[in-house]
């Protein structure tokens, strides 16, 4: 049946990835032993779950198992499994190509430093790959289980940019690497060497890892056995020659049903760059037994760094679901909510149907109820590292905040924990950037009862904002929201604690208890005095306000702008518009509050043309929306409409020169 070859050229992005492979981690070149025994794990284990609903496939080969083959004489150390294995489109898919959205970003995020390359290489989890570290040419041939019996491919490359393709005899299902060794790895023929890895990095498998054994030699003979006639013929002792034997040299339990007494942390971490194809060390781990009407086991994972398709909208979650150690699905996303989808790790139920399937997952209670508790467990892993080692927790939040912040939207019951982890930016004193709702109260002055806030493009667009002035003064601390999913965050997030979360530009400003009487007779007193003005405020801007109205807010900027208490912000119109969904709906139109006592408005208020009077009006309302991170609709009339100002300013004060 051999045929059908054809030499095909790698996707330009694989060149790309080979070469920095070859480059990156070749300091580290044993990663591919692990690699590779992994990818053979993990193509046994989908052959065990297939196999539930068809035991023919597992043909007359029940006994699943990775073997590594050495051969000194020809330089090669095999990879052979007996697992799913693959077919030839599958092969073409997964070995030609890297599908994946975030491999553009992957490569832009290179910085040319193999120290840091290194560890977004294996971010990316690029395991198969990782043979060329060690290899000048890498063969794999392959039959998928199921398929017509010999029915076989393989697949060939010397990692220079093409591969070759072709439909071969192979009796076998499984898949077999074989890799020609280049001169500098000549030791991986070495059993010892290779055992001592496979202990290193691959004891955990729950699938036998065998090599070939020489037994014991035979005991000396006696002396009267060496009486015995020396003319033995040859054959006779060949037969007597020990023989080989495959032995398995890993543990082979699943590291999750062991005693937590009986795990170092390195087997814990190993395990974890097992399951995660992560390069890196996980952060913290939690690791429980459940036993009573839901028996279970799990192991869940924080990841030390955030994958690259963290953000893409069909990521899978990283938590494998076993049935009494039989793998069942990858990626089981009901296992874990969306915001907590960086999680990495194994669940392995003892009552779980073992044909379970993703339809039966979605109505399953007892799945509801791992879901549950899996992720109460992780927030209290979450809470317990953010109490004893803030350092720790800082780096988690890095990487992990804004996804954590999609969780008061997604779950209600979980809502206060969550609020206890989420940190931001705030105008306290020294300008922390990481302050938790907790430290806020903590701060909160006497008489103050709402947590408020403000959102804004970016932090320095929210620091200089003018809607914190009198907060300022009053020396009330407010939070700066300035990521894309605080607007979102806090449309679903509005009490903590008892505590009213309150948006400093939304509303009247009502500081309730820590209102200045004296100042609010004032604003009224001003506003009934100066209706005239504001009306003509009104007139000027038409149907770019709402309403015109004297400021309570304001003590050194002229103008700002501000939407009703139940309005979108201003921010999120923006955003929405960025994001292409601006028809979704007409931004709300703001409200201009003036500051009385600024000298640019006392300047309009003097200003007798109506002409002069409507510039000097859209001039403010346009600083107003400048200033808080708006974008003019039409910037060359406000630049026009300014000139002409100053320069009418500068006319102005020549003609009262010449006059004196």
């Amino acid at each position: 049946m051999s045929g059908q070859k054809e030499t095909l050229t790698f996707q330009a992005e694989v060149s790309q990835v080979l070469n920095l492979v070859i480059r990156s981690l070749y300091s580290n070149k044993e990663i591919f032993l692990r690699e590779l025994v992994s990818n053979a794990s993990d193509a046994a284990e989908k052959l065990r779950f297939e196999a539930l609903a068809d035991d023919a496939l597992y043909e007359s080969d029940p006994d699943l198992r990775i073997r590594l083959h050495i051969d000194k004489d020809a330089n090669t150390l095999a990879i052979e499994d007996n697992g799913i294995g693959m077919s030839r489109a599958e092969v073409g898919e997964t070995i030609g190509t890297i599908a994946s959205s975030g491999t553009k970003k992957f490569l832009a995020e290179l910085s040319g430093d193999q120290t840091k390359d290194s560890a977004l290489i294996g971010q990316f989890g690029v395991g198969f790959y990782s043979a060329f570290i060690v290899a000048d040419k890498v063969t794999l041939e392959t039959r998928r289980a199921g398929l017509a019996a010999a029915e076989g491919v393989r697949w060939e490359s010397g990692g220079e940019g093409s591969y070759t393709l072709e439909t071969i005899e192979r009796a076998q299902r499984g898949t077999m690497v074989t890799l020609h060794l280049n001169e500098d790895a000549k030791d991986y023929l070495e059993s010892w060497r290779l055992r001592s890895v496979v202990n290193k990095f691959s004891d955990h498998i729950a699938i036998p890892v065998e090599m070939l054994e020489e037994p014991p030699a035979p005991p000396p003979a006696a002396d009267d056995d060496k009486k015995d006639d020396a003319g033995d013929d040859a054959d006779k002792k060949e037969a007597e020659k020990p023989v080989p034997e495959w032995k398995k040299v890993n543990t082979g339990t699943a590291l999750w049903m062991r005693n937590k007494s009986d795990l170092k942390d390195e087997e814990y971490q190993e395990f974890y760059k097992h399951i995660s194809h992560d390069f890196e060390e996980a952060l913290t781990w939690a690791h429980n037994r459940v036993e009573g009407s839901h028996e279970y086991t799990s192991l869940l994972y924080i990841p030390g760094r955030a994958p690259f398709d963290l953000w893409e909208r069909e990521q899978k979650h990283g938590v494998k679901l076993y049935v009494r150690r039989v793998f069942i699905m990858d990626e089981a996303d009901k296992l874990m909510p969306r915001y907590l989808r960086f999680i990495k790790g194994v669940v392995d139920s003892d009552d779980l149907p073992l044909n379970v399937s993703r339809e039966l997952l979605q109505e399953d209670k007892k799945i509801d109820n791992i879901r549950s508790a899996n992720t109460k467990r992780i927030l209290g892993l979450l809470e317990k590292l953010a109490k004893d080692d803030n350092e720790q927790y800082e780096k988690f939040w890095g990487q992990f905040g804004n996804v954590l912040k999609e969780g008061p939207a997604e779950d209600y019951t979980n809502r206060e924990k969550i609020g206890g982890l989420l940190r931001f930016a705030s105008t306290a004193e020294g300008d922390p950037t990481h302050v938790s709702l907790d430290q806020y109260i903590e701060r909160m002055v006497e008489k103050q009862e709402k947590i408020y806030y403000i959102t804004a493009d970016n932090l320095a667009a929210a620091r200089n904002s003018p809607h914190l002035e009198v907060f300022k003064k009053k020396g009330i601390e407010v939070l700066l929201l300035v990521d894309r999913v605080d607007e979102w965050l806090v449309s679903h997030f509005m009490e903590y604690k008892d505590k009213k979360l309150q948006s400093v530009a939304k509303g009247e400003l009502d500081l309730g208890d820590l209102a200045d009487k004296e100042d609010q007779e004032k604003a009224e007193k001003a506003s009934e005095e100066h209706k005239h003005f504001l009306e003509r405020v009104k007139t000027a801007l038409g149907d770019s306000v709402k309403a015109v109205r004297v400021s309570t807010r304001l003590t050194d900027s002229p103008a700002c702008l501000v939407v009703e208490q139940f309005d979108m912000s201003q921010n999120m119109a923006r955003l929405l518009q960025q994001m292409g969904q601006g028809a979704g709906g007409p931004a709300p139109t703001p409200t201009m509050e003036v500051n009385l006592e600024h000298p640019l408005i006392g300047q309009m208020d003097q200003e007798v043309d109506e002409d002069q009077f409507a510039d000097l009006a859209k001039l403010v309302f346009d600083q107003a929306l400048l200033a808080e991170g708006g974008q003019l609709k039409d910037p060359a009339t406000f630049v026009h409409r300014l000139n002409r100002l100053i320069l009418e300013l500068q006319n102005s004060k020549s003609a009262v020169a010449e006059s004196a």
